[in-house]
C-alpha cells in the first residue's frame, strides 16, 4: 500500500530527501546549537513522507528534543511525548504523511543511534536513518541514508543489528523547484559569470572526488590492517570503478587527450582577449558618449574659457599699465 513503510526493510530500494527537509535540518541545527563552538553536539529530528515501489519520499520533518552526554554517547534523551504530540499535530495537516525514520545532524553514525532506530520502530516498522550534514564547506551531497538490518555475529550466537547504506539522492516536486530557483536567485551573485560558475562547480566536484577516494584508500587500509572485515560487494565496487578508468599506457590516447586540451585552452584564451576587446572598446565608446552629451561639461567648458579670457584681459592691463608707468617715469627723469 502506498504511504505505509513495508514491513520488510529489503523492499526499501532508494530514499529521496527533500528541500524543505534539508532547510528545516539546517535551521534546527542553528537555532539550537548556534554557540556551540566545540561542534561536537548534533541535532535529531523526525522524518514524514510516504512509500511507493521501493522509494521513501521524505517531504516533511520536525525537531525533537534531545540530549546526549558527551562522555558517554550511550546516554541520550529523546522526549517521547514531544514526538507523539508533534506527530498528532501534523496528521492533521497532512494525513497522507507518515514515520518514515528520524535524522541526524551528525556528521558520523554514532553509538546511540541504533538505540534511537529501536525508539522509533515504536512508530515506524523499518524507519530509514538520514544523516544531514550541515556544515557549509561540505561541497558533497549532503544526505547519507542508512536502514538497521539484522546481523549475526561471526560465532553464530548472538544476532544484532546495525546500520546498512541506503542508495540516496535529493529530490524535489514542481513547487519546490520554484522556491528553489526564488532563494538560488537571492543566493547567486550576479556579477560571477557563467563560465566561473562551471569552473566552481568542477573544483567542487574534483574536491568531492579526492574525498570520496581517500574513504576508499583509509577502508582498504584498515582492511590490510586486520580493524575492519574484508566486504566482497565494496571491493566489487572498487573494481568496477578502475575497469572504467581509461588505460594511460596506450600513446595514441595521450596524445589524442593532449591535443584536445590544447584545443580547448586555445579556445578559452582567445575568447578572454576577445572579451577584454570588447569591453575596452565599450569602456571607450561610453566615456565619449557620456563626455559628449554631459550639458554640464559643456557648460564648465564655456566658464573656464571665459575664465581663461578674462585672465588673459586683466594680464594685458596690467603689463598696459605698468609699460605706461615705465614711460612716464623715463620721462620725468628725461626733464
Amino acid at each position: 500500500m502506498s504511504g505505509n513503510m513495508p514491513a520488510n526493510g529489503a523492499a526499501v530500494k532508494e530514499v529521496v530527501v527533500h528541500p524543505i527537509v534539508l532547510l528545516s535540518a539546517v535551521d534546527h541545527f542553528h537555532r539550537v546549537l548556534k554557540d556551540n563552538k566545540k561542534k561536537d553536539k548534533r541535532v535529531v529530528g523526525v522524518l514524514l513522507g510516504s512509500y511507493a515501489k521501493g522509494t521513501v519520499d521524505v517531504t516533511n520533518s520536525f525537531a525533537v528534543p534531545f540530549e546526549e552526554d558527551a562522555k558517554n554517547p550511550s546516554i541520550f534523551f529523546l522526549d517521547h511525548n514531544y514526538l507523539e504530540t508533534m506527530f498528532r499535530m501534523y496528521k492533521k495537516v497532512n494525513a497522507r504523511e507518515r514515520i518514515m525514520g528520524f535524522y541526524s545532524s551528525g556528521p558520523k553514525i554514532k553509538e546511540s543511534d541504533i538505540k534511537i532506530d529501536a525508539l522509533v520502530r515504536r512508530f515506524c516498522p523499518n524507519p530509514v536513518f538520514v544523516i544531514i550534514d550541515v556544515r557549509p564547506d561540505v561541497e558533497a551531497i549532503p544526505t547519507t541514508a542508512y536502514m538497521s538490518v539484522e546481523e549475526v555475529e561471526s560465532d553464530g550466537k548472538e544476532i544484532q543489528r546495525t546500520f546498512k547504506h541506503m542508495p540516496s539522492s535529493v529530490g524535489a516536486f514542481e513547487a519546490e523547484e520554484v522556491g528553489v530557483e526564488h532563494l538560488l536567485r537571492d543566493v547567486n551573485d550576479p556579477s560571477v559569470s557563467s563560465l566561473a560558475n562551471q569552473i566552481k562547480h568542477k573544483t567542487s566536484a574534483l574536491s568531492g572526488l579526492k574525498s570520496q577516494l581517500l574513504d576508499m584508500q583509509t577502508y582498504l587500509e584498515n582492511v590490510l590492517a586486520g580493524k575492519l572485515p574484508a566486504s566482497n560487494q565494496i571491493i566489487y565496487n572498487m573494481q568496477t570503478i578502475f575497469n572504467l578508468l581509461p588505460n594511460l599506457n596506450v600513446e595514441e590516447l595521450i596524445r589524442a587527450l593532449l591535443i584536445k586540451t590544447n584545443d580547448m585552452h586555445l579556445v578559452i584564451y582567445i575568447s578572454s582577449l576577445m572579451r577584454c576587446v570588447v569591453a575596452l572598446h565599450d569602456l571607450v565608446k561610453n566615456k565619449l558618449q557620456f563626455k559628449d552629451d554631459d550639458p554640464w561639461t559643456e557648460k564648465d567648458e564655456k566658464e573656464k574659457g571665459k575664465e581663461k579670457k578674462g585672465k588673459e584681459a586683466k594680464e594685458e592691463t596690467k603689463s598696459s599699465k605698468v609699460a605706461g608707468e615705465e614711460d612716464g617715469a623715463a620721462a620725468d627723469k628725461k626733464e
